[in-house]
């Protein structure tokens, strides 16, 4: 079965760090751009940030760029995304997507073709 987890998920004090991690099982993250989404209550899911599958080109949102910072491990098969400074804003469900067998990150959610459940991320004091 062919699927995406996401971990690393919790509760943070603003200012505080996370890494959230995505796992891939029964394909490998080698040929596929990552994207890392997230959704906060009663607002539409935005992409936060995106690696190519060579890893040369990265993209972050204006609302997180020089906070978070995505990489991959191909040894691993994980894509990682490191946040810090927090604030309540980035509060949101974060979920990973994989566009298999394409190099290039994207925009648009539906060029996604692999998804992760999620992981709650709370920032709050």
């Amino acid at each position: 079965q062919l699927q995406l987890v996401e971990s690393g998920g919790g509760l943070v004090q603003p200012g505080g760090s996370l890494t959230l991690s995505c796992a891939a099982s029964g394909f490998t993250l080698d040929y596929s751009a990552i994207g890392w989404f997230r959704q906060a209550p009663g607002k539409e899911r935005e992409r936060v940030s995106c690696i190519s599958s060579s890893a040369r080109n990265t993209y972050y949102a204006d609302s997180v760029k020089g906070r978070f910072t995505i990489s991959r491990d191909k040894d691993k098969n994980m894509v990682y995304l490191q946040m810090t400074s927090l604030k309540p804003e980035d509060t949101a469900v974060y979920y990973c997507a994989a566009r298999r067998g394409v190099n290039t990150c994207s925009a648009y959610e539906s060029n996604y073709n692999y998804w992760g459940q999620g992981t709650q991320v709370t920032v709050s004091s």
